[in-house]
């Protein structure tokens, strides 16, 4: 059935996958073996605004774009957004985190200079002292009064996270 640029397949099991050139997979027909449209979409992320005593934990990025961000990171494919959040903390702070509230979701395309991503915001608390793991090269505990500049939107992230402590949101 043509539809604007493209063919959509119909009654056919879309079971074939090419692996590309960059690891990606490419999806063909599999019963005449034509490329299927790429579809662009946000790719799923999470952020973790992790609460101690004393203040929030901030990793300083070992990759590219290097600074200071909230933990966070890719959800992987059959990891439900939770999940990845306690996961993605426990590799960037060494902290086992327990997960308070589902604070936003952030989905703005210029968010991430890589690509367009949509992450979803978890606040959590923990115990201990921060250590920087997998690609954090530090982790520190700040106050919204000692914060450093921080990459990718998460300056807009913990001034809403700020107002809403302050019961402004």
């Amino acid at each position: 059935m043509p539809m604007g640029n493209f063919y959509i397949h119909t009654n056919i099991r879309l079971a074939n996958k090419s692996e590309s050139f960059f690891g990606l997979y490419e999806m063909k027909c599999s019963n005449c073996g034509a490329k299927l449209p790429d579809f662009k979409n946000p790719v799923p992320t999470v952020d973790i605004i992790i609460e101690l005593a004393d203040g929030i934990v901030l990793i300083e990025r070992k990759n590219p774009p290097f600074g200071w961000a909230l933990p966070g990171g890719f959800v992987d494919y059959g990891e439900s957004f939770e999940v990845a959040a306690v996961r993605e903390a426990l590799e960037e702070t060494g902290l086992a985190v327990t997960l308070t509230k589902q604070f936003h979701t952030y989905s703005d395309p210029s968010r991430d200079s890589r690509q367009h991503t949509a992450s979803t915001v978890f606040i959590g608390t923990a115990q201990g002292r921060p250590q920087g793991g997998d690609d954090a090269a530090r982790a520190e505990v700040f106050t919204k009064d000692n914060l450093p500049e921080l990459v990718f939107d998460h300056a807009k992230i913990l001034a809403d996270y700020f107002s809403y402590k302050a019961g402004k949101s």
